[in-house]
C-alpha cells in the first residue's frame, strides 16, 4: 500500500509518513454549491491525519465490469483541523453524467456510509515564507486549495503573497466566493470564459489572465500549484516553462483529460 506525506496539528515534522487506513464515513451534511456541484460533510469512523491537498480513495461498490468494485479519488476540501476536533472531513464533488463515482456519492442519503482509504497524494502545500504562491484551479479543482488555505499549515507558514486563480464558465459555476474572499488577504482572482453582461471581473480563461498579467508575477520566486482540467494544466505549464520556472516549483493534480478535439475553454 502506498505511503504518503502527511502534515497535521500535533505532528512534529512535516516529513513524517502516514500509512493510509480504511474508514467508514457517514454522511452528516450535504450542501448544493451549484447546479452540478455538491459538498459532502462526512463523519469518519476513525480519526486520520492528512496533509491539506491530499485525497481519499472511495470504494464504489459493484460499479466495475462484471460487478466488480471501483475506486475513485476525491480531494478533501476541508482543513485537517476539522478531523481531530470533530472527526469531520468534506468533499467537493461535481456530478458527471454517467459517472459511477459521482452518481454513487450523490445518491448517498443522510446517515448512510461510504468506505474509503485515506490519505493519498503528494499534492500538498510546500511553499516557504520567502516565496510567493500562485494556486490555479478550474472547477472542483479548487477543493484542495480550500483545504490548504483554511489549514494551520498555511496560516502559520504564509508565503510573501498568495494568488488564487479560479477559472469557471460563468457566475453560476463559481465556488467558495464568500468563504475564501475574506480568508485571502491577497488576490482571489475569478476568471469567466463565458461571462454574463455586467461581470466586473476578468473575462477569459486562467491562461489568458496569466499572459495578460505576466509583468506582475515574480516568476522565478513563485511556487505554482495547478489543479483541475488536464488541458488547462498542460497549457499553464507551457506558459511557466516559457518564463523559465523551475520544474521543482510546479506542483500539479490532474482531475481529467479532455478527449481529443475537446477544449477546456468552458472551465
Amino acid at each position: 500500500m502506498q505511503e504518503n506525506l502527511a502534515r497535521s496539528v500535533g505532528m512534529e515534522s512535516p516529513k513524517e509518513k502516514v500509512k493510509p487506513i480504511t474508514v467508514d464515513a457517514k454522511l452528516v451534511g450535504k450542501k448544493q454549491l451549484t447546479a452540478d456541484v455538491f459538498e459532502m460533510h462526512l463523519e469518519s469512523s476513525a480519526p486520520f491525519l492528512f496533509a491539506p491537498g491530499q485525497f481519499i480513495s472511495v470504494l464504489i461498490p459493484g460499479a466495475g465490469p462484471g460487478g466488480r468494485d471501483l475506486r475513485r479519488a476525491y480531494s478533501i476540501s476541508s482543513s485537517p483541523e476539522l478531523m481531530p476536533s470533530k472527526n469531520i472531513f468534506e468533499l467537493c464533488v461535481k456530478l458527471v453524467e454517467g459517472g459511477p463515482g459521482t452518481n454513487y456519492l450523490n445518491n448517498i442519503k443522510m446517515g448512510e456510509t461510504i468506505k474509503g482509504q485515506v490519505p493519498f497524494g503528494d499534492f500538498v502545500y510546500k511553499t516557504k515564507s520567502d516565496k510567493h504562491a500562485v494556486m490555479i484551479a478550474t472547477g472542483t479543482g479548487i477543493a484542495p486549495f480550500r483545504s490548504m488555505l483554511l489549514s494551520e499549515v498555511y496560516q502559520q507558514n504564509k508565503p510573501i503573497t498568495t494568488t488564487l486563480l479560479f477559472g469557471a464558465r460563468d457566475t453560476n459555476d463559481l465556488l467558495y466566493t464568500e468563504e475564501l474572499t475574506p480568508v485571502l488577504s491577497t488576490d482571489f482572482v475569478q476568471t469567466l470564459s463565458r461571462p454574463t453582461v455586467g461581470w466586473p471581473g476578468f473575462k477569459g480563461r486562467v491562461t489568458d489572465w496569466l499572459r495578460e498579467n505576466a509583468g506582475t508575477l515574480d516568476w522565478k520566486n513563485t511556487e505554482f500549484y495547478l489543479c483541475g482540467n488536464g488541458a488547462m494544466i498542460d497549457e499553464v505549464k507551457s506558459i511557466l516553462t516559457a518564463h523559465e520556472v523551475e520544474k521543482t516549483s510546479i506542483h500539479q493534480e490532474i482531475y481529467f483529460k479532455p478527449k481529443p478535439g475537446e477544449s477546456h475553454a468552458s472551465q
